[in-house]
C-alpha cells in the first residue's frame, strides 16, 4: 500500500473529513492602504462553499481573485465581514488550509524530496513516513526522478509542480490554488489538471482554484464564481453539472461551449469596465499634476 493510500486509511477522508472544509464568507470587504491612498479590493462578498466542493474563481485582472484566497488563507484581514472555516473565524494561516501561489516558494537549500517532506515532518510524522508521502506526491506530479535535485536546477514549471506536491502532502482540509498551472506548457498543464482531479476525487478536500483560463475553470470546477471589475464582487455563481470523471473531450461538448461563451461574455464586459475605470483614474491623476 502506498503512503498516500495508507494515509487515506489513517485519516479516513470519506468519514472523518466528510464534513470538514466548509467555508462561509460573510459580507467580506477588504481595503488596502489608508486615507486618500486607500482602495477597496473586494466589497461585500458572500459565499457558502460545501465540504469537498471544487470551486473555480475567474474574473478580469485586478478584480480581487487572489485577495479572496489570501483572506481564506489568513494572510489578509477583512475591513468588514468575516471568513469561517468549519464554523471557526479565520484569524491567521493554519495547516488546515494549504496554499499554492502563482510562483513557487521553495526552500532553495533543500532537495526536492526534502521540500515536499517538510510539511509532514512539521506535522509530527516520522522521517520515514514523511519521505514516503513525499515520494508518492512527486510521482503524482511527474517528478519522481528529480527527488535529489535542488530547486535552482529545475525549470520554473517544474518548481511549481514541486510546490503543488508540497501543499498536497500536508493533507489540508482546504486547498487554495492561485493560478498554479499558469507557468506550465499545455501538455503538462493538462496532465496536472487530471492528476489534481484524481486526487480530489479520492480525498474530497475542498479546493478553491483561481484561474484566468475559462476552459480550465469549467473542466475542473463544480461551480465557477465570476467576479466583477474592482472593487471585486460576485456577479455570477455558475453551477457546472458535467459528469465526472472529466477529460479533454468535454471541451468540444455543446453544453461546455455554451457555458464558455457565457463566462467569456461576462468577463469581457467587466474587463472593458475595468479598462474605463483605469483610464478615468489616469486622467484624474494627470489633471492633479497639471
Amino acid at each position: 500500500m502506498s503512503a498516500i493510500n495508507q494515509t487515506a486509511t489513517d485519516i479516513g477522508p470519506q468519514t472523518a473529513r466528510s464534513h470538514q472544509g466548509n467555508i462561509t464568507i460573510q459580507d467580506l470587504s477588504i481595503v488596502f492602504g489608508s486615507g486618500r491612498s486607500s482602495f477597496v479590493a473586494i466589497e461585500n462578498i458572500s459565499l457558502d462553499i460545501t465540504s469537498g466542493e471544487f470551486i473555480c474563481i475567474i474574473g478580469p485582472s485586478g478584480c480581487g481573485k487572489s485577495t479572496v484566497l489570501n483572506a481564506i488563507a489568513g494572510f489578509t484581514h477583512p475591513a468588514t465581514g468575516q471568513v469561517l472555516v468549519d464554523g471557526q473565524p479565520v484569524q491567521k494561516p493554519g495547516g488546515d488550509r494549504g496554499m499554492v501561489f502563482q510562483q513557487p516558494s521553495l526552500f532553495p537549500w533543500k532537495t526536492v524530496l526534502s521540500n515536499v517532506a517538510h510539511g509532514p515532518l512539521m506535522a509530527g510524522r516520522s522521517k520515514q513516513a514523511a519521505l514516503a508521502i513525499a515520494r508518492d506526491f512527486l510521482q503524482i506530479v511527474g517528478l519522481a526522478n528529480f527527488e535529489n535535485n535542488y530547486p535552482m536546477t529545475l525549470s520554473g514549471g517544474m518548481q511549481q509542480r514541486v510546490a503543488i506536491a508540497r501543499a498536497l502532502a500536508n493533507y489540508p482540509r482546504v486547498l487554495l490554488m492561485d493560478e498554479p498551472f499558469g507557468a506550465l506548457d499545455a501538455q503538462t498543464r493538462f496532465m496536472m489538471q487530471e492528476n489534481l482531479l484524481r486526487l480530489w476525487e479520492e480525498f474530497r478536500i475542498t479546493v478553491i482554484f483561481v484561474t484566468h483560463d475559462i476552459d480550465e475553470a469549467l473542466l475542473l470546477g463544480d461551480r465557477v464564481i465570476v467576479m466583477s471589475a474592482g472593487p471585486g464582487q460576485v456577479i455570477e455563481d455558475i453551477r457546472v453539472d458535467f459528469e465526472r470523471p472529466r477529460d479533454a473531450d468535454l471541451l468540444m461538448d455543446t453544453r461546455f461551449l455554451i457555458l464558455k461563451k457565457k463566462c467569456f461574455s461576462l468577463i469581457k464586459k467587466e474587463s472593458l469596465l475595468a479598462f474605463e475605470q483605469q483610464k478615468k483614474s489616469s486622467i484624474q491623476k494627470a489633471g492633479k499634476h497639471n
